[in-house]
């Protein structure tokens, strides 16, 4: 009689409390395609999870495509983009300023713009065959 038994690991993930949504830049590939992920590996046995290799997992930022993970601890950006904490308050990149208060919208009944007038842009001249 024969038995075969199959040892593995196998890492559950979860997106983070706080951070669900919330997509940052890669610092290896450059995308912004970076995940708050929390990681928890366990040992299988059978494909059985039977004891879990680490007690409170492990919390990273990971691009979902060329699978690079870096520590959440390492990135403070990405601490500060967390829902609900302290980081309510940084503003979004290039937002425009708040409008003041009694003037009008930018763009509306300024008149026409100011400066050299310049015709349409010029298109490049059709293909010739032949």
């Amino acid at each position: 009689m024969c038995l075969i038994f199959t040892c593995g690991e196998h890492t559950f993930r979860k997106e983070v409390e706080g951070y669900e949504g919330v997509t940052c830049q890669c610092h290896n590939c450059g995308n912004w395609a970076g995940h708050v992920i929390k990681s928890n590996p366990w040992f299988t046995f059978c494909f059985v999870p039977v004891i879990p290799l680490s007690i409170h997992g492990y919390q990273d930022v990971i691009c979902h495509i060329c699978n690079f993970a870096q520590p959440l601890e390492n990135r403070p950006d990405v601490q500060a983009m967390r829902r609900g904490g302290e980081g309510n308050n940084i503003p979004m990149q290039n937002q425009p300023p708040p409008p003041q208060q009694g003037a009008p919208p930018p763009g509306w009944g300024q008149g026409p713009p100011q400066g050299p007038q310049q015709g349409p842009p010029q298109g490049q001249a059709p293909m010739r065959y032949g």
